[in-house]
């Protein structure tokens, strides 16, 4: 149900974008890609409850080895019909985002296939009475992920229009935005990974009621997530100019402009990597969705947002003033995410004890 609201926009976007004060060509390029990606929305939803499904019972392997198992198939789907080989049409960036759908199709295939037909999974039957729905249970969802997917809304959001920004400035500036924030998600799939095995913990230790396993959980996790952060951050100041050059076609004729401003975007989306690390994995597990909803829209709207426009659009930064903005408001968000962990597991300690 929530795919189709999606899939419309996904069809909109070029209006959009058009509507937001972006190059048409840009627009044009980016509704190709959004036609053949909308088609996987839905799969890609399906595989998402399959994941957290796995993850919940201890049991991710199969989701790890169906993942790594469609990288390499992606990318060669990606270069088939990007490029028109083995007698396939040339769909260009539809044919990128027509492989992503393809995958993601496939992907769900084999997770739904071990969540049906393989133990321990199969155990669960979690397709049991699939059209009896469980009023209370569908009610504590709603109540419980509303407010999650509202603050994942506004915190992607103002990603996207952090991207809106930088296209207002320049098509290299957007260009050089995009890269960093594609290098950005790409490490943070590590502290995000983490954050689910810690809410899955986190979770197990509120039901048999153990504060100090709350806390055990929480603050190893936040170490772990941390240090890895840290050394990713290093890596990507060491090679700054050689992950922008993968990215940038050389005999474009902005293309040391381009490269240069990624390489220098790069040292401050760099500055969020530790921070982001901690915000992602202090968000889960202890059904702690409200407040942290207000803090999104303090940290990342009305702080960062708000200041990457001053500091890039007003005061002429361009998109580094863009990501300063973004990386102060992350840094304010991952303060305020594990000042309320540490808060709350702290009270479940102690009620645990009297």
């Amino acid at each position: 149900m929530l795919s189709f609201p999606i899939i419309a926009f996904a069809f909109g976007g070029e209006q959009m974008l058009l509507g937001f004060g972006q190059a048409p060509d840009a627009a044009r390029l980016a509704q190709q890609y959004l036609f053949g990606l909308a088609l996987g929305v839905v799969p890609a939803l399906w595989l998402q409850v399959i994941r957290n499904f796995m993850s919940a019972v201890n049991r991710p392997e199969p989701i790890l080895w169906i993942t790594l198992a469609a990288i390499p198939l992606n990318a060669l789907l990606v270069y088939l019909l990007v490029y028109g080989k083995l007698g396939l049409p040339r769909l260009e960036l539809f044919g990128a985002a027509l492989a992503s759908t393809l995958v993601n199709c496939a992907m769900f295939l084999a997770g739904f296939w071990f969540a049906t037909m393989r133990r321990p999974f199969r155990d669960y039957h979690v397709l049991a009475d699939l059209w009896q729905l469980d009023w209370p249970f569908l009610r504590q969802l709603i109540v419980i992920g509303t407010p999650i997917s509202l603050a994942s809304l506004m915190q992607y959001g103002v990603l996207s229009a952090a991207a809106l920004l930088a296209g207002l400035i320049s098509t290299s500036a957007l260009a050089a935005h995009q890269i960093a924030l594609q290098i950005t998600v790409i490490t943070s799939m590590i502290a995000f990974g983490i954050s689910m095995a810690v809410a899955v913990r986190v979770g197990h230790a509120v039901g048999r009621n153990d504060g100090s396993g709350i806390q055990r959980a929480g603050l190893v996790a936040i170490l772990l997530g941390t240090l890895i952060a840290a050394l990713l951050t290093v890596a990507v100041i060491v090679a700054r100019f050689e992950i922008a050059e993968l990215f940038v076609d050389k005999s474009a004729g902005d293309a040391d402009a381009t490269i240069g401003l990624t390489a220098e975007l790069l040292i401050v989306a760099a500055s969020l990597f530790v921070t982001d690390a901690a915000q992602s994995i202090a968000a889960g597990g202890l059904k702690d969705t409200r407040v942290p909803l207000l803090f999104v829209g303090i940290a990342y709207w009305l702080i960062g947002f708000s200041l990457g426009y001053v500091l890039g659009l007003k005061i002429g930064l361009g998109a580094i003033g863009i990501w300063i903005g973004l990386s102060i408001g992350t840094t304010i968000y991952a303060g305020l995410l594990v000042l309320r962990f540490h808060l709350l597991a702290s009270r479940r300690a102690l009620r645990a004890v009297t």
